[in-house]
């Protein structure tokens, strides 16, 4: 029977941040470098609340609307893009934009850009109100499937079902995106299927390498926010799969008191959450339990980089 009090903390790779994100960031830091503080930015420039937090200390301002921005501004948009009525009204005010959207997600732009021109119509699998959802639903006339249940129950008029196709939000539950897929071709036969694949790559190597570890772990920590939806699949995948899992958005949420009873601890991170944050949860974990032993967990090797755009 293995010592509980020893601990053996896994850290998982790949964790941590995306290219889409290092860029977005990236590109907060060169606009504040050229233009200072204030700096305004649509939404949140990533699903983080340790990030934001970091930035507004900085001068940041997280705003909701491009009508709230003053004349004379630099306002960013989100990694997370925005709808063309978004883009409209911010370039009606006298303000200078920057478009930090992840290549990924301008991606799927593209291709639902696209499809809308061929008549398709587009059944998008995403979570609804989030801001990816909502910038690339706003392309045009889609129909949202935000779970299995929708996409057994979905009704669509004989007008829609003439030229069917399907984009997803890019960060998923690959595995539930897959059956809704096989769902939606079960009932939609001539559904057309693109072979360009949405979820992106971070997204599916932290999910594969959380499926490949599980095995080995009591419990599994997930360094993210609540409201990063990367970071939640993640937690999901880990339950899925037979292992208790916690979301833990800093070193404050760690759950001490039910970690004591446990032997094999996972930690990872969601793909908005820089390394230092993971760092500082796995010093708090060595405090509470000195007596431990750090395995690192190799993984894919992560190559992607994106260019920056003009700031």
């Amino acid at each position: 029977m293995q010592n509980k009090s020893l601990k053996k903390l896994y850290l998982i790779n790949p964790r941590g941040p995306c290219a889409g994100v290092i860029r977005a960031l990236d590109i907060i830091d060169e606009a504040l470098k050229k233009y200072g503080s204030p700096l305004y930015v649509n939404h949140q420039i990533v699903h983080n609340d340790f990030v934001i937090s970091e930035y507004e200390k900085k001068g940041v301002i997280f705003c909701k609307t491009p009508e709230e921005i003053p004349e004379n501004s630099h306002y960013i948009f989100s990694a997370h893009g925005v709808s063309p009525q978004f883009k409209t009204r911010a370039k009606k005010q006298n303000i200078t934009i920057i478009d930090a959207t992840c290549p990924l997600v301008d991606k799927v732009h593209k291709e639902a850009e696209n499809f809308t021109k061929q008549n398709f119509h587009i059944l998008y699998i995403g979570h609804k109100n989030h801001p990816e959802a909502n910038g690339v639903m706003g392309i045009s006339e889609m129909t949202l499937i935000d779970n299995i249940k929708t996409a057994k129950n979905i009704t669509l008029s004989s007008h829609q079902m003439k030229k069917l196709t399907i984009l997803t939000q890019t960060t998923l539950s690959i595995d539930e995106t897959t059956e809704i897929i096989t769902i939606l071709q079960k009932r939609f036969p001539d559904i057309f299927i693109s072979k360009i694949k949405d979820i992106c790559y971070a997204t599916q190597n932290r999910q594969d390498a959380v499926k490949k570890i599980v095995p080995n772990l009591d419990v599994l920590l997930v360094v993210g926010s609540p409201q990063s939806s990367n970071s939640v699949r993640l937690v999901e995948t880990a339950k899925k799969h037979g292992c208790e899992s916690f979301l833990v958005p800093s070193e404050k949420h760690i759950p001490f008191s039910f970690l004591i009873q446990q032997g094999n601890i996972g930690i990872t991170s969601g793909a908005s959450v820089p390394e230092k944050l993971t760092q500082k949860i796995v010093n708090a974990l060595c405090e509470k339990f000195p007596k431990n032993e750090k395995i690192y967990q190799e993984g894919k090797n992560e190559k992607v980089q994106f260019a920056m755009p003009k700031i």
